[in-house]
């Protein structure tokens, strides 16, 4: 029985996984961190109790990830110490935002300890008249989509178990913040060629003819991959640059979702469009005031896009593949900025690009270094930010007896990307986040603060347009001048 008890399981790592694992550098850890606001004061011992009883009730998360040359694999860690993955915390002076701010920065910029499960809870005990608490996750156990359900298992609603799951249900069949791709059997095809591209993976190393072989098998794979290649790279502009090892925080203040839902409906576009072009903007306009020249500038942000029923979420690991998103910040007008950005969402939502980076993610996770460092960089190079857009549940949560007022998290960024952009919505508010390099944004609450003037610039149009039947054009562009004088 005692050699029952001790002894140590260990499981496979998935390749995309073991991409996600092997992406760590130094300049852009590969955490999801996140952060959470309580109206009322959350204990260090009730914190420790909802960790044991239900984030390891995950099993995965009393394992350390361990990587080797032949693959990598998940393991039980036989010195698990709760205390080590559960801290205290506590914020200078008064511990405001500002200071929870610079707090979650230097959580974001330390790495996680390898030899342990790769994840950590800090509890701030005092903040705000309530608390806070900072986690930190290493991506490769899982997606954003998955932790966010994660996190649906750590909190109570105030109401019965019947009607909390009720709920649940129907938050996770809603997809208008997140598109999952719906062609099931186009999944598995592509998934089948994703895996011969990995079993092929050191023979396409030492002999690259074998790719148009495997081509051959797959002509839409191998064309949204071929596109995704083909793409330049992003222009040279204060966004790129060499990266530090420090991060930089911030978020804005919420906005109200049915606001946000109402200006969709008059514009004629999703709410997604409408969060997105709202970023664009606040980004043009920092980026102007740091003397950037961006007349006809276009950079590119790369989306993860769910691959999976959300409803199985809950079974951890990253099912998502990688869009490039155009952000047209050298447009001075915004509803063009809105159009272009709705165009090009089009686009990417009939494209197979998702399922073709989903594909191309597996090979690199089990490509010889060499390979993966040149893959990372070469997708790296095409992109100035990655952004992400997350459904949170529409009703208040608690921890631990605690109401979540707020909440915000930032996923990593890759290779020589130094921005992230958050959105996540959560009772009926819409939260923005940045996360940013500190050489290339020492303050992103410089982006962050335009942020709600840019989408109250789309709000104006959308009331233009329902005083007059129709969109007004030089309403736009009387905007446009105002804005830029």
């Amino acid at each position: 029985m005692a050699e029952a008890r001790t002894r140590i399981r260990k499981s496979p790592m998935s390749r995309v996984d073991t991409a996600w694992l092997r992406m760590e550098r130094p300049t852009n850890l590969m955490m999801i961190t996140g952060v959470m606001m309580f109206e009322t004061p959350l204990d260090i011992k009730t914190l420790r109790k909802v960790i044991e009883t239900k984030f390891l009730s995950y099993p995965r998360f009393r394992q350390k990830a361990v990587d080797t040359p032949t693959g990598a694999f998940w393991q039980d860690d036989a010195d698990f110490d709760l205390d080590w993955h559960v801290r205290l915390t506590a914020l200078p002076g008064r511990g405001g935002k500002k200071e929870l701010e610079r707090l979650t920065s230097q959580m974001a910029s330390t790495p996680l300890d390898k030899t342990k499960p790769l994840w950590q809870f800090h509890l701030v005990e005092k903040f705000g008249g309530g608390s806070a608490l900072i986690s930190r996750i290493h991506h490769c156990y899982a997606d954003g989509i998955a932790l966010v359900q994660v996190l649906l298992s750590l909190t109570e609603m105030g109401i019965d178990d019947k009607r909390k799951a009720a709920l649940a249900k129907r938050w996770l069949k809603k997809e208008e913040h997140a598109p999952v791709a719906k062609r099931v059997g186009a999944i598995d095809r592509y998934m089948q060629l994703g895996g011969k591209l990995v079993e092929k993976g050191m023979d396409i190393y030492r002999d690259p003819t074998l790719a148009a072989v495997l081509a051959s098998e797959g002509v839409d794979i191998a064309k949204e991959v071929g596109l995704a290649l083909a793409l330049s790279d992003d222009p040279e502009t204060v966004l790129k640059g060499r990266l530090g090892v420090s991060k930089r925080v911030a978020w804005a203040e919420p906005l109200a979702l049915d606001e946000v839902k109402s200006v969709s409906r008059a514009l004629r576009c999703t709410v997604n469009d409408i969060l997105l072009a709202s970023a664009s903007g606040a980004l043009r306009s920092y980026m102007i005031e740091r003397g950037e020249q961006l007349d006809g500038i276009t950079i590119r942000a790369t989306v993860p896009v769910n691959l999976r029923p959300l409803e199985h979420a809950k079974q951890l690991g990253n099912h998502f593949g990688l869009v490039f998103l155009d952000l047209p910040v050298g447009e001075p007008n915004p509803m063009r900025r809105l159009e272009r950005v709705a165009a090009s969402m089009k686009v990417l939502r009939k494209s197979r690009q998702a399922v073709a980076t989903f594909g191309a993610l597996a090979a690199v996770g089990m490509a010889p270094p060499a390979v993966q460092a040149f893959a990372l960089e070469m997708f790296s190079r095409k992109a100035s930010a990655v952004a992400t857009n997350v459904p949170g549940p529409q009703m208040p949560l608690f921890f631990g007896g605690s109401k979540i007022k707020d909440l915000m998290f930032w996923v990593p960024q890759t290779g020589s990307i130094g921005l992230g952009i958050s959105i996540l919505s959560y009772n009926g508010a819409v939260h923005f986040g940045l996360i940013a390099d500190a050489k290339l944004m020492p303050d992103p609450d410089s982006v962050i603060r335009r942020f709600r003037p840019e989408f109250e610039k789309l709000l104006y149009l959308a009331l233009m347009a329902k005083w007059e039947g129709e969109f007004c054009a030089e309403a736009a562009e009387a905007l446009m001048q105002e804005a830029d004088a």
